[in-house]
């Protein structure tokens, strides 16, 4: 029977406020609007109350329930950099999760960011400022690693294995593993100690996209049906990762959608066959054998059909902010100034490029639900504008020293 590891990815950006181009040169606060669609405040305090809290509270009860029962979180850190702040009893839910022993927090880039991409030095710095985060808030070091919207490749894994990491996770990519599946665990190829953990995204896909649509052939899913699939693995896999945005819960998948009610009854109906575990990433790199070598020299990714970088970057929109965001980087780092480098690096966090995403059909219905704007175009003009200042602000510095 394989080992279910559960991973939730939990994010918040802070989102660019409707900027304009007369706010140049006066307003240098770009986050903190009170729009309602970029009211990152707002949007915060509403997925708390729908799904963190809610969540956290079910997740403990399943964790005391059951002693074989265990989760993982990547929480970036630009997320708990606004819990800590504004709403400290969800920072506080999360910490009693992981004191239970049996909720892993994974380690990634803090602000969420495309830097592995563009700079491997601001990829080392964000990693190493995530893990200062997580050990000043929850008292451990993460040993296993995600990249931003699980980004991978061969190099990013060798990297990752340089810094200390034991284990890696990414999507299980079927044009990339041939004739292997997602249900064993994988060494990189050209890697010494490090593992690779991939997402079954069909299973992963059923709980957090397919759960409430109506049109679905399987609909309703229920706990049992769902373990009598996992079951199904049985002789054919050893690990079953089920990764997936932690707002599925309550956010995605509305509580009268029955979302709670399936968690709710997940573990138990799981644990009733022998054999069946829960299993956290960190003890996956531990205790399962490699199934064979993976080779991996294009990027993947979760996101979109493609399940490659073309949710960030596959218009000019996107290239254009990419580029002209990373540009500044080595001026902005020599000025030393602390205020114009964390609001450099807020602007390095993917969603803004993943707003300025001009797909169509599904995936386009997927970029236009999580936006906060009206546009792709929109969110390039207010990115632009404020960068704009950025760059003025950096101007001024470097003119007057």
């Amino acid at each position: 029977m394989p080992a279910i590891c559960f991973y939730f990815q939990v994010h918040q950006p802070r989102r660019v406020k409707h900027y304009s181009v007369f706010d140049i040169g006066r307003d240098h606060d770009y986050f903190d609007a009170k729009h309602k669609d970029t009211d990152n405040y707002a949007i915060l305090n509403k997925v708390s109350s729908k799904c963190y809290l809610p969540t956290n509270e079910l997740l403990l009860q399943l964790l005391t329930e059951f002693e074989d029962f265990k989760v993982s979180f990547s929480l970036s850190g630009i997320f708990l950099e606004q819990i800590e702040v504004d709403f400290p009893e969800v920072l506080e839910s999360f910490q009693k999760l992981v004191a239970t022993g049996r909720a892993e927090i994974l380690a990634e880039t803090y602000y969420h960011s495309l830097a592995f991409l563009y700079s491997r030095d601001e990829f080392v710095k964000q990693v190493e400022l995530h893990s200062q985060i997580i050990e000043r808030l929850f008292w451990v070091k993460p040993v296993v690693f995600r990249n931003t919207e699980l980004i991978y490749n061969n190099n990013l894994a060798h990297v990752v294995e340089d810094l200390g990491y034991t284990g890696i996770i990414t999507e299980g990519v079927d044009r990339v593993l041939g004739w292997r599946n997602s249900n064993f665990l994988y060494k990189p190829l050209g890697s010494e100690t490090i593992k690779v953990l991939l997402k079954n995204y069909q299973l992963s896909d059923d709980i957090a996209f397919r759960f409430s649509n109506r049109g679905w052939a399987e609909y309703p899913l229920t706990a049992d049906k769902f373990t009598t699939w996992v079951n199904q693995i049985n002789g054919n896999g050893e690990l079953l990762n089920l990764f997936m945005d932690y707002e599925t819960f309550g956010e995605h998948q509305w509580e009268d959608s029955g979302i709670f009610d399936f968690l709710r009854a997940l573990p138990g109906e799981i644990l009733k066959h022998n054999g069946n575990t829960f299993t956290t990433p960190s003890e996956a790199v531990k205790n399962l054998k490699v199934k064979d070598e993976l080779d991996m020299t294009e990027f993947v990714s979760w996101a979109d059909s493609e399940r490659d970088l073309s949710a960030w970057r596959s218009n000019d929109l996107q290239h254009e902010s990419l580029e002209k965001i990373y540009s500044l980087e080595v001026r902005i780092k020599e000025t030393q100034d602390s205020k114009l480098l964390e609001d450099w690096r807020r602007f390095t966090t993917s969603d803004h490029f993943y707003y300025m995403c001009t797909k169509y059909w599904s995936d386009g219905d997927v970029h236009k639900y999580f936006s906060p704007y009206e546009s792709p175009f929109d969110a390039f003009l207010y990115y632009m504008n404020a960068l704009k200042d950025l760059e003025l602000r950096l101007d001024l510095i470097t003119h007057s020293t």
